[in-house]
């Protein structure tokens, strides 16, 4: 099925008020571009789940804190285009920086705490970005449903957060993080690796699983938690980590003890590539 493109917000938004008025309903895949399997599983799930599947693909400016990371992502509209068309989306919404931020912006969405620490903290107003352009797709789109990767959880979060304090009409729905065979979670951001640090990359998934048995063998105290995993992932001395921390999966604020489930989420730098990953642990 060929999936329609639309550069423009009218052209998105006389679509899907048509399929509306049918009585479809309407989800939303919200991407960056560069779309893996991870996106695939997305659209896949929207589906199976609603009537109309639009994906986006807008490499958001006000979210890179610096503009060689803008500059340096990924694009490839025609191989993602083909990839939206192979799994069944009707249409993709691929607007330019100059459509979406068509004068300078004097409003942002901030979602306070949840974007304190982890990578709100390495990441100066990075989430205010995020916040600001997923609200805004909910309104030009106005989907019944937003589909979400894991793997980005405290993005998960903060959206999650966002649309119940403003009380946007939209579910929210997560998907679990898709890896490679060697744990590695897909991210557009793997196609900076070379292939020796390709390789070593899977560390951080050994690393977060290594802590995951901790947790489930009954280690209770988050920094010895903490520092299995970085022990693990260390081993590789090209590795860096940026932080490893047990956090509450809701709040996304460090935990003093374990008595619920958690998330163990690193970020680390493999040569000039930043990648992060979690994985939720229970008790």
């Amino acid at each position: 099925m060929k999936a329609q493109l639309f550069p423009a917000i009218s052209g998105i938004r006389g679509f899907v008020a048509a399929r509306r008025r049918a009585g479809q309903t309407i989800g939303l895949v919200p991407t960056m571009g560069a779309l893996h399997r991870g996106h695939g599983s997305l659209i896949d799930m929207a589906r199976r789940e609603c009537g109309v599947v639009v994906v986006s693909i807008f490499v958001n400016p006000i979210q890179f804190n610096q503009a060689s990371d803008y500059d340096r992502y990924p694009r490839n509209l025609d191989t993602d285009l083909r990839f939206c068309e192979e799994r069944g989306a009707d249409c993709v919404f691929a607007p330019s920086a100059e459509e979406m931020y068509p004068a300078p912006l004097d409003t942002h969405v901030d979602v306070d705490r949840l974007t304190e620490g982890l990578c709100g903290a390495h990441r100066p107003g990075h989430f205010r970005g995020v916040a600001t352009v997923v609200a805004k797709l909910f309104l030009i789109i106005l989907p019944d449903k937003a589909y979400f990767g894991e793997k980005d959880a405290q993005q998960l979060a903060v959206i999650e957060r966002m649309v119940r304090d403003l009380n946007i009409p939209v579910e929210i729905v997560p998907a679990p993080t898709v890896r490679e065979e060697d744990g590695l979670a897909l991210s557009s951001r793997n196609k900076h690796l070379s292939g020796h640090e390709r390789r070593i990359a899977a560390v951080l998934y050994q690393g977060l699983q290594s802590a995951a048995k901790a947790v489930a063998a009954g280690e209770r105290d988050p920094a010895q938690v903490a520092g299995t995993a970085r022990n693990v992932i260390t081993s590789q001395p090209e590795v860096r980590v940026e932080y490893l921390e047990v956090v509450d999966p809701a709040e996304m604020r460090p935990v003093d003890t374990i008595e619920a489930p958690v998330r163990i989420a690193v970020a680390a730098w493999v040569g000039e590539t930043r990648l992060i990953d979690n994985v939720l642990c229970k008790p």
